[in-house]
């Protein structure tokens, strides 16, 4: 019992302390009271219901457009190529694709297409573009859903469109180029 009242009154002697040291702040060139620091402390950390996590990811990022390319052909004749455009503030467009050896996009090839929807139940005419709407949507790459089917292709998209807010973030437009060396 008496150490728990050691505790109270030791506690309540460091609170009380912390709040004067706040008051007594002789710090006149900054005009805030340590109650208006309290209350943007709290609205900074606190996100209201309105706002949606594309609000707050994208209110860091600088306009332009940011770009991601994997060096290599993976196994099956494929590279990710992907383009963000960020405006306002706002992701605006995601252009997240496959590119083959001659430049065609997985997205538009009907083969594939019809392989993989046998397969797995999806195929890139249509999991590409909710990836890409998705991101817009959210602003966040944290935010993106993983496509039930692809799910390798939603990680990679994930990992690469972060890569590319990290850049949005920063201002960095030059391409980012991803050392995919596929081992033997």
């Amino acid at each position: 019992m008496e150490i728990k009242k050691g505790f109270k009154l030791a506690s309540v002697i460091f609170a009380s302390t912390l709040v004067l040291a706040a008051c007594g702040s002789d710090n006149t060139a900054n005009d805030t009271s340590s109650e208006a620091v309290s209350s943007e402390a709290v609205s900074s950390d606190v996100v209201s219901s309105e706002a949606t996590s594309s609000e707050v990811a994208a209110g860091e990022l600088q306009d332009g457009t940011y770009k991601l390319e994997e060096k290599n052909l993976d196994k099956n004749g494929w590279k990710v190529d992907f383009t963000l455009t960020v405006k306002d503030g706002k992701i605006t467009e995601s252009n997240y694709d496959y590119l083959d050896k001659d430049g065609n996009l997985k997205s538009e090839d009907e083969e594939y297409q019809k392989a993989m929807k046998e397969k797995s139940g999806t195929g890139p005419a249509e999991y590409i573009p909710e990836l890409n709407a998705e991101l817009v949507a959210k602003g966040d790459p944290a935010g993106v859903e993983v496509v039930t089917g692809a799910t390798h292709s939603s990680e990679s998209f994930k990992k690469y469109a972060q890569q590319l807010v990290d850049a949005a973030k920063e201002g960095k437009t030059e391409t980012i180029m991803v050392d995919n060396q596929v081992e033997e």
